[in-house]
């Protein structure tokens, strides 16, 4: 009962919010709620203490004792929704699939796949020497196995 109140508050916020959306959820035994957001265009401490409050005012504490964190995806995590690749497109990235690990620049988030492309130095076609060249790899959404922001300084 608790865990169907606490997820009807959620599917409430999002339903209100169409920029956010929820990476993961807990709940565990004894009422702790965790819970991971994000957005289309990154997600504000506003929007974490407005979900948090969506929540924790439409629940009694004198029936149930709880406590709920509500938090945005660190900068290292690794992307886990489909939308997360929109607001990261221009960015440098690291994508793993079965096969290869490609690192590159986001070009393009299709309904599909992503668009990744980076410059690599090749043999030149004749003669001795390297030319560098400009790649691009088309990588399924379904390919993909893990693919993460790399954090430039």
């Amino acid at each position: 009962m608790f865990e169907e109140r606490v997820k009807e508050l959620i599917a409430e916020f999002l339903e209100e919010r169409k920029d956010i959306f929820l990476i993961k959820s807990s709940i565990t035994p004894d009422n702790k709620i965790k819970l991971v957001i994000d957005g289309d265009k990154g997600v504000t401490l506003n929007d974490c203490i407005d979900l948090s409050r969506q929540v924790e005012h439409n629940l009694d504490r004198e029936e149930v004792d709880f406590s709920i964190e509500v938090t945005s995806p660190g900068a290292t995590e690794p992307i886990v929704n489909n939308r997360q690749f929109l607001k990261n497109v221009g960015r440098k990235m690291k994508v793993k699939t079965q096969d290869e690990k490609f690192e590159g620049t986001l070009l393009e988030v299709a309904e599909n796949y992503i668009k990744l492309g980076w410059k690599a130095r090749e043999p030149k076609p004749v003669g001795k020497g390297k030319v560098t060249v400009s790649k691009e790899k088309e990588i399924s959404f379904s390919d993909i196995e893990e693919a993460k922001v790399m954090i430039t300084f």
